[in-house]
């Protein structure tokens, strides 16, 4: 099994190295293209909002294994003012000029999604895509 993977996020660039590790890792994995066009965009939006208002933070890959089941497990986390966790999953809410679908758009696009954060500390979200059954690949 391959390790853990970090990548360090400090400017919006860094979005498109963050984009191909998921899809590699994902393609890796066994994930159809529909699947993994998912999760690198749910990885688009929220390295964009490290980005965006933390300044820079990182983003963790790594595989899972859960009650039988194998899933692509992605960590993001920074150190920026944090949020009101409520609020921004609430859709169309945006803090800045977007369209406020970036939190709540990338848990529809993931099996699980669990965020926190406390002001002034940052913020987590994790977000897993389970691989169907039929997918696996020894």
């Amino acid at each position: 099994m391959v390790k853990q993977q970090i990548i360090t996020i400090r400017r919006e660039e860094d979005i498109i190295d963050c984009r191909q590790l998921a899809r590699g890792r994902a393609r890796k994995m066994g994930f159809k293209l529909s699947d993994q066009t998912r999760i690198v965009t749910a990885v688009s939006e929220l390295v964009r909002n490290i980005c965006l208002y933390a300044g820079q933070g990182t983003m963790t890959v790594k595989e899972c294994n859960r009650k039988g089941k194998k899933g692509l497990h992605l960590i993001f986390e920074d150190l920026g003012p944090g949020l009101d966790v409520k609020q921004a999953m609430r859709p169309g809410y945006s803090s800045g000029k977007g369209l406020g679908l970036g939190l709540s758009g990338s848990q529809r696009l993931m099996d699980s999604f669990k965020i926190t954060s406390a002001k002034g500390k940052g913020t987590i979200v994790e977000v897993i895509k389970w691989l169907p059954a039929k997918n696996w690949q020894p």
